[in-house]
């Protein structure tokens, strides 16, 4: 249960990525909440498998940045998931420079900490 709350918390996230950050493009014809499903699917796939070995490596950088390096690691596994979920789902989202990708990995963190507050706050309710 906890991997589909992730999965879906995820997924809310990256949607307002896509709304809200201009160098991100779904392309024509695509149905936008599967792409948008899918890519949040390698994206917590990824956050949960890969996103902790890099953050291993990057600790040092981490440390001397106070914390501000973590947010180029989100947006280097948010590129890899990007380029993950259209190689094998041909999801058609696009994310068209890193400093896109940098806004929007600072976007789905901020949306995926709200609202797991939020649900935290329910389940102890």
């Amino acid at each position: 249960m906890q991997f589909l709350t992730r999965w879906l918390v995820t997924t809310v996230a990256v949607a307002a990525a896509v709304w809200i950050v201009p160098g991100i493009s779904i392309a024509q014809g695509a149905a936008t909440w599967v792409s948008v499903a899918l890519l949040g699917l390698v994206l917590t796939l990824l956050d949960q498998s890969v996103k902790p070995v890099l953050r291993f490596l990057s600790l040092p950088l981490t440390i001397v940045t106070l914390g501000l390096f973590s947010i180029v690691v989100n947006a280097l596994v948010l590129q890899l998931a990007d380029w993950l979920a259209n190689g094998l789902f041909d999801t058609g989202i696009y994310i068209l420079s890193f400093g896109s990708a940098l806004g929007a990995a600072i976007i789905i963190s901020l949306v995926s900490m709200l609202m797991e507050s939020i649900l935290e706050k329910n389940a102890k309710s």
